[in-house]
């Protein structure tokens, strides 16, 4: 399987160069140079795999002759057997139509642990083969910055370097980041927002200074591996709902469009996808793009769905590049634009292709606040508010009543127990596995929202290139 980019002109590569690069260098991001698709009678012959299983068979063919299959199963394996429920991803359901995909059984009680586990893992396992040293800067709006750190603390040949919006996520969420003091972690709290850190992020695998000097890798769901493995869960929830001779629509809460695009990859692999609904707060691009064509920059407002208070959308370009007719040219020159101006209109081709699959719908406080106290008062289901932006959107969407609609569930409630318990008058309790989060020493360093200030922290602690 090779790996081209969505700009056309950075070297193609294979499975292990693209997951070790993560941007691609001419700034795009790396997609398969065509989608493996699977038959109905190869869908139907993995219902009731155990997910590991399930994992390595529909993750092989985009991981080609980087890992064998046995190799692949062994990672699967270890990365799936630290979730605390044995079914890794379970499935819920509310009512008739609504089910849930609780994806936060992982390590840091988030659905970024379901694919950054076995992320960690193929880190190590590629390094292994070589005397380079990886140095991974990334940027998180909440959760990814937690499930990163949690998968390669303490791992040989690598640093991270996590940044996170200083003040704009939840207590939970920091302490889960700044609470791991192995010695290859850093935690860099910057003034300004989750987009002025994504953007330095970007800026610096584009600094021929820096990526002259360290390997730079990325854990956000620009590096292909991850979004990768977040398509095994659609399967998953698919499977157990009748497919391949049922379709299922699906409700994804996203700022990043990684996890929803994942939904998108697993309906070009031949998975029955009846509808995508992408779900947003007030923070609307998405929203704004998929309903209008306008994919404008705003200014991001704070919400109770802090993961979601982002304007730039970095995966929405693999979506554009595919309905584009796969044109790097063309798609380099319209992120181009878009870049300079923060302004972009979608072709006719990408507004059409993506109407296909796609729908959209904006929550807003009152929104998110009373689908929490309806899951809890009509279900008996505390949900976080990400996953009531999903849920708002699911019910609201009028998918027909026989399609089942899933919620991806993507954060444990107990990460904003605030949120829940203003709308429900229940506070969730952490699990006994990080009870004692708010008892743990922290280390984290504050940094002005300036690229120079980081660039220069970075470079005066990552291990260089060996």
């Amino acid at each position: 399987m090779e790996y081209i980019s969505t700009r056309g002109s950075a070297p193609a590569l294979d499975f292990e160069g693209a997951t070790l690069a993560g941007l691609a260098s001419d700034g795009g991001l790396y997609v398969p140079r065509e989608w493996p698709r699977f038959s109905s009678e190869e869908i139907a012959a993995m219902a009731g795999l155990p997910y590991a299983e399930l994992a390595a068979k529909v993750m092989a063919p985009f991981v080609g002759d980087s890992l064998t299959y046995e190799r692949l199963l062994e990672l699967t394996t270890q990365a799936y057997g630290r979730f605390a429920h044995k079914a890794v991803t379970p499935l819920k359901q509310l009512d008739e139509q609504q089910w849930v995909l609780e994806l936060f059984h992982g390590p840091t009680l988030a659905f970024k642990d379901v694919a950054l586990q076995l992320l960690g893992l193929l880190f190590e396992e590629f390094l292994s083969r070589s005397d380079r040293n990886l140095t991974i800067v990334g940027a998180t709006s909440g959760d990814t910055g937690s499930a990163a750190i949690d998968a390669v603390a303490g791992r040989e040949k690598v640093d991270i370097f996590m940044l996170h919006p200083h003040g704009r996520v939840s207590d939970v969420q920091r302490r889960q980041m700044t609470t791991v003091l192995a010695p290859n972690v850093y935690n860099i709290a910057i003034e300004g927002s989750f987009d002025d850190a994504q953007a330095m992020v970007k800026r610096m695998f584009n600094d021929t200074d820096m990526t002259g000097r360290f390997a730079i890798g990325a854990v956000n769901s620009i590096n292909w591996a991850r979004l990768m493995a977040q398509v095994v869960y659609y399967f998953a929830a698919a499977l157990q709902l009748g497919a391949p001779h049922r379709a299922v629509a699906f409700s994804v809460p996203t700022g990043n469009f990684g996890d929803v695009f994942a939904g998108y990859v697993a309906a070009q692999m031949g998975l029955p996808v009846a509808k995508l609904i992408v779900a947003t707060n007030v923070n609307d691009i998405l929203h704004r793009a998929l309903s209008t064509g306008d994919y404008s920059q705003g200014t991001v407002t704070p919400t109770a769905a802090p993961s979601m208070d982002i304007q730039v959308s970095s995966n929405f370009e693999r979506l554009l590049f595919d309905l584009g007719g796969r044109n790097g040219q063309a798609m380099a020159e319209q992120m181009a634009g878009f870049e300079a101006s923060k302004a972009m209109q979608l072709t006719n081709a990408q507004r059409e292709g993506a109407a296909a699959l796609f729908q959209s719908a904006r929550a807003d406080a009152d929104d998110m606040a009373s689908t929490i106290r309806w899951a809890w008062e009509s279900c008996g289901e505390l949900i976080d508010p990400h996953t009531a932006c999903g849920l708002f959107a699911a019910r609201t969407a009028g998918i027909e009543a026989m399609t089942p609609v899933v919620t991806l569930a993507t954060a444990h409630p107990a990460k904003f127990p605030e949120a829940v318990e203003r709308s429900t008058g229940h506070r969730p309790g952490l699990p006994a596995r990080v009870g004692d989060l708010f008892d743990r020493e922290e280390k984290c360093v504050g940094l002005p929202g300036t690229y120079e200030a980081v660039a220069e922290f970075v470079a005066s602690h990552a291990t260089p290139k060996a």
